[in-house]
This record gives structure tokens, sequence and C-alpha cells, in this order.
């Protein structure tokens, strides 16, 4: 395949014909904003992404991504297999045409917000032909890659849950010449985990190999699930589990992601139903204690060897046995209550570092009803923790924002919403449990909108705006309110209804799947990105004061004493909805705290992918413009926050 480059119109919004520097990646240096309408949702700093083309040259049908006929294809075809590259750093975007006669390629790049960052045309011969622009990025973010031919029309094809049109990639956030990294004193005080394997790796298909790396590392994911449950471990007989180093999987060897070890199943001989279940107590206590005790055996020899840093295993109990969810309890609350008495005997006798946690039901609100209902059988004697899952909405989407509820004149409805649950939750850890209690939410996800499904022109930029925007709120939620530790479900779109749950489309699979090793990111893997990278290593200080209604703010502060950072936005349901759109450009206005009352200076503000800007404040305040997607101000001053916040009862993150 051939291609001449005739002309080169223009190849970037600021810097039309200017090549590409070859750079390391550095750190972004923050602009200085005076004026604060200039920080909306996408911060106006001196961001650019500049890309040049490369000398044409011949290339297979089938290039860059799979079969290509007549028509226009495009991909990221060099790195890791997550599409996402540092910042600062040369990449490549490949497009391939195959047309009748010569033709003109028009391309551009968007970021989350449907922003043009670059773009430009390109003159290609007949045949099979291959441009590559080398790029470099200042800015950080979600981009969507579109190119299209002028004469032969079309557009890029759709590819597995991706829709037709785009070609998607990411350039990773690097804060830290603000924030440099923490020095952790434990690794479990490590906030992120997920759930979700890729096998991106030459060579690795589902499900062997390591499934988490390079994704988690990339996207600041420290946690994942370890499966030790007693129906898999001991499904033909008692005693066949063996404490020994070679019972954890390679993949966790590292010792750089965390276990969450789940103890949910029992096993068809020890089942009062005579098949594997998770509906009823054991039939034997004392084999279901003697399988606990050596798994505490062997968590405690694990922590040791791989763990030496992590101060406690965590161990959940079960996994959502609400009563029409897909392993509900069928048995009694007191048999229910016995089952965690007797596994909280057994794994304290053999691990001394053991937190045992439960129930996990689905909801924030369905883990309360049964925490309070079972109350009285002393469920909290037996609870180091609590792991619930962080769902609460009839569907957890754009459509349905933690936020929905929280205006809404009902108080019976308006208890429903993320943030009410929460607190209420909190308060019933803080009158039941051990002072300083761990609380995990061991999953949560946002989906597209019930009703959806993955097709050639769905999701739409907006929607998967949207959702980026939802997935953040949602898990700041959770940790303002004082949460420990959130896990993000899922890694990459599944064949679940409603669909979409991924922070990454599966390019393999038009319905998605399991372990996909073909992905590329949405805008919700790049604001996972800035999140983890922003507010990992900190502890809550708690929910901002005297808020206007609508708007939300919680902050955090790095450990070891270090900066505050502020989570903030804005949600209005009359601007976010599916019928008239989910509102990138809806506005308020609100002055931060972020210092004392006659003190002026300087704020970092960072956007929701990363990008940061500088801002003045003066008599202790900064004025900023609120979205609907999360900016991150970072201030010094503790003690001024400390009085503008209330933590969340009984938590014990400091």
């Amino acid at each position: 395949m051939h291609l001449a480059i005739l002309t080169l119109l223009c190849i970037s919004l600021t810097a039309c014909g200017r090549a590409a520097p070859e750079t390391n990646s550095t750190a972004s240096k923050p602009a200085r904003v005076d004026d604060p309408s200039a920080v909306p949702g996408a911060l106006s700093a001196r961001g650019e992404l500049d890309c040049t083309a490369l000398p044409g040259m011949p290339a297979a049908s089938g290039e860059p991504g799979h079969a290509l006929t007549d028509g226009i294809d495009a991909d990221m075809p060099d790195g890791d297999g997550t599409r996402l590259v540092p910042l600062g750093t040369s990449f490549a975007l490949t497009i391939a045409a195959r047309t009748a006669k010569a033709d003109t390629i028009e391309w551009e790049v968007r970021d989350a917000w449907n922003v043009v960052r670059a773009g430009g045309q390109l003159r290609v011969d007949a045949g099979n032909t291959r441009v590559s622009l080398r790029c470099t990025s200042s800015r950080a973010g979600y981009f969507a890659l579109m190119a299209s031919l002028v004469h032969g029309g079309g557009r890029l094809p759709r590819r597995g849950t991706r829709p037709a049109g785009i070609a998607t990639f990411g350039v990773l956030p690097d804060v830290s010449s603000v924030l440099p990294p923490v020095t952790y004193p434990h690794e479990d005080q490590h906030r992120f985990g997920g759930q979700g394997a890729n096998y991106l790796r030459a060579g690795e298909r589902c499900c062997e190999g390591d499934g988490y790396r390079p994704l988690y590392p990339v996207l600041g994911l420290s946690w994942a699930n370890d499966t030790r449950g007693w129906y898999i471990e001991e499904p033909q007989g008692p005693n066949t589990f063996q404490p020994g180093p070679d019972t954890l999987a390679p993949y966790f060897r590292q010792g750089d992601i965390m276990r969450l070890i789940q103890l949910d199943g029992i096993p068809a001989w020890a089942s009062p139903t005579g098949a594997a279940t998770h509906s009823f107590a054991p039939v034997s206590e004392a084999a279901y204690a003697s399988y606990l005790n050596r798994v505490g055996t062997d968590s405690a020899r694990i922590r040791a060897r791989y763990f030496p840093t992590q101060q406690h295993n965590y161990y959940q109990v079960t996994w959502e046995p609400d009563y029409d969810g897909g392993l509900p309890w069928r048995d009694t609350d007191a048999h229910f209550v016995d089952m965690y008495r007797a596994t909280y005997e057994a794994i304290h006798r053999a691990d001394p570092h053991a937190i045992v946690m439960g129930p996990t039901n689905a909801s924030v609100r369905e883990n309360l009803r049964w925490l309070t209902r079972l109350t009285p059988l002393r469920i909290g004697r037996y609870l180091d923790g609590l792991t619930i899952h962080g769902y609460y909405d009839a569907g957890t989407s754009p459509s349905h924002p933690p936020e929905r509820l929280a205006t809404d004149p009902d108080p019976a409805a308006a208890a429903n919403a993320l943030p009410a649950s929460l607190r209420e939750l909190r308060a019933w850890m803080k009158r039941t449990l051990s002072p300083g209690a761990k609380l995990f939410a061991t999953e949560t996800g946002i989906s597209y909108d019930v009703g959806t499904q993955y097709g050639t022109d769905f999701p739409t930029q907006n929607v998967l705006f949207a959702q980026g925007a939802v997935v953040a709120r949602t898990h700041l939620i959770l940790l303002g309110e004082g949460v420990d530790m959130t896990y993000v479900f899922y890694s990459s779109d599944i064949p679940e209804s409603p669909p979409g749950y991924g922070l990454f489309f599966d390019l393999e699979h038009a319905r998605g799947a399991y372990g996909a090793r073909e992905i590329s990111p949405k805008p919700a893997a790049m604001a996972v990105c800035a999140m983890t990278r922003l507010i990992d290593g900190t502890a809550t200080l708690g929910r901002l004061n005297d808020v206007p209604a609508g708007v939300y703010g919680y902050a955090f502060q790095r450990l070891n004493g270090g900066k505050v950072v502020t989570a903030l936005w804005t949600h209005d349901n009359a601007h976010w909805n599916a019928a008239s759109g989910f509102s990138a450009t809806y506005q308020v206005p609100y002055a931060l705290k972020v210092d004392d009352t006659d003190a002026s200076g300087e704020v970092v503000v960072f956007d929701a992918m990363g990008n940061a800007a500088r801002l003045p404040y003066r008599h202790g305040r900064v004025a900023l413009t609120l979205s609907e997607a999360p900016i991150y101000v970072v201030s010094t001053n503790a003690r001024a926050m400390l009085a503008n916040v209330t933590a969340p009862a009984g938590y014990g993150g400091r």
C-alpha cells in the first residue's frame, strides 16, 4: 500500500504544521488562570495535542485493527495494549484507507467534552494506504480520533462494543509537580481496587496469565479479589486444601496488588441441599471451621511473605445475599449470624491480623436494612468491619446518578440518595462496631441506561461523557462519606444488562465479554486515572458544610500531614437526563474556603482528567465555577479546611 502526502492542511488547532517533538514524560505544570469562569469541568489550561504525518507506506488489507474492505479505519498500534500513553511522550495514531481512486482523509481528535483538540486533511492515492500521525500531548484525558474520506465517505467502523465513528485513546495525567508520590506507612492504606481482568500481554488469553497488569497499575488500582470460597477449594471433600506458598496465584506474588479474600460458597458435600450453595449454612460447623482455620493460616503466611507492610488481611464472608439477587440467602437469620460467628472465630484463631467483613449486600441501603434486622442477633460481635456493594438506585447509570434523589422534596425518597444512605450506615457502625472499623465498598459500577444496547450509533459521545462524570462522582461520594476503600466495576464491557459497565470498550466482542484482550478507553477510564492519582494516598476529612443545594464537595488530606485535595461538582436533574442530554455546560459559581480569612494566595485546580491550572484566592476563598464533571482543588491549610467540614461518623482513616 502506497501513500503520497500531497498536502498537509492543518495538523493542530494551535500549531498548524508544527512537528511534534520527541519528549520524555514530565509532570504537568499548572497554568495560571486569573478568570474563574475559565475553569469549568474542562480546564482552559495551556494544553495541546500536536500531531504530524509521517511518510506513507504500503500496508496489507486489514491494518490497523481488523479486516478492511472499502473504507477507512484507525487505531493506536503501539504500546502495552491499554491504548494509554504517558503525558508528554511521543505516540503514533494510524489511519488506514482502501479507495478505488485518490481521495482526501479528513481527521480530527476530540476530548471528553467533545472539544476538537487537533485535526487536518491528508491526500491519499488509490488502493490500500496507511498514514501514521506522530503525536505528543501536554493535555491529559480521553481522546476520540475520527476520520472519513471526502469523496468516499464512510466513517470508522464499529469494533466490539465501541460504536462506529471513533477510535479512542488516553493520555495519562501526571500530578507529581503538585502532589509528589505518597509514602504509605501501610500498604492497605491504598483506597482503590477493581473488578475485571484483561489479558493484554502478547500470547495471553482469558483466563491464563496476568489479567491485572499492565491495566491495574496504570489505572491506579491496588486491590483485587482472591477467591477462597470453600466450594472452590474443596469441591470433592474435606481436608484437600492445605496452607502453603503455592496457594497464592502468581499475579499476586509481586505484592503491589493486594487481596480481598472471598469466603462465600459451600460445597455440595457440605450443603443441606446436596448442591453447592450460597443460600444455606453448612451442615457441619466443625468441617467449616476446619477449612477456615486453614485459610487463615495460609493468609497469615502469605501476608508475611508477600505483603510485609500490609497491616491486616481482609476477609469477605458473603456476596450479595439479597433475597432478590443472584446469590440469595434462603436460610434463617439465626443461621446467617451463626455462620458469621463460626467464620469470625475460626479465622481469628489462625490469623492474628484478620479483619472479618460483610454482609456485602448489593446496595448501600440494603446493607443497612440487613444489619439493622440482624443487630438483635448480635451480628456486630462477629464483624471487624463492613463490606458493601455501593449501588444506590434502580439502575446506576447516567440517568440515575448518585445525587438524583438528594434534593427530592419527599424526605423518605431523599434518604435513599447515596450520601444520605452512607451517613446512616456509618452511624450504625459507630453505634455497633469497634472504633475505627473499616468500611470497604467492594463493587460499584455505572452502566449505560436501562433499556439501551451496544450498537453502531450507541453509546453516543454525550452518554460516554455522562458515564465518566458519574463514575467519578459516585466513588468520590463513597470515599468522602467514609468508605475506606472502593472497587471500580468493571474493567471492560461485559455481557450484562444493562450494558456498558466497563471503563474500557471491548474491541473483540459485540456484546462484551469477560477477560477481553483488545480494549480501548472510555472517558470513565481517564476520569478514574485522574481520581486515583489525586485521591489515593489520602484520608477523608469530610463533606463540606453549608453548601447550596446541588453543590457537592469532599475534602481529603494526603497522608503524613500533606496537602488537602477537595473534590467538588454540581448536579441538577433538570440539566441531566437522557431526553434533553447530559449537560457538559451547566455551571454554578461557588467560593471555597481554602485558607484563613485574611489570607490571599494561589491554589491549583485539576479538572476531571487531571489537567492543572492555578487560581488566585482572596480573603481565604477561591472563586470556582462548578459543573457536572468534578474538579479537584489542592490547598495547604488543613486547619482551615477542618473547620469547614463534617467528618463521617466514627471514621478512623486519619
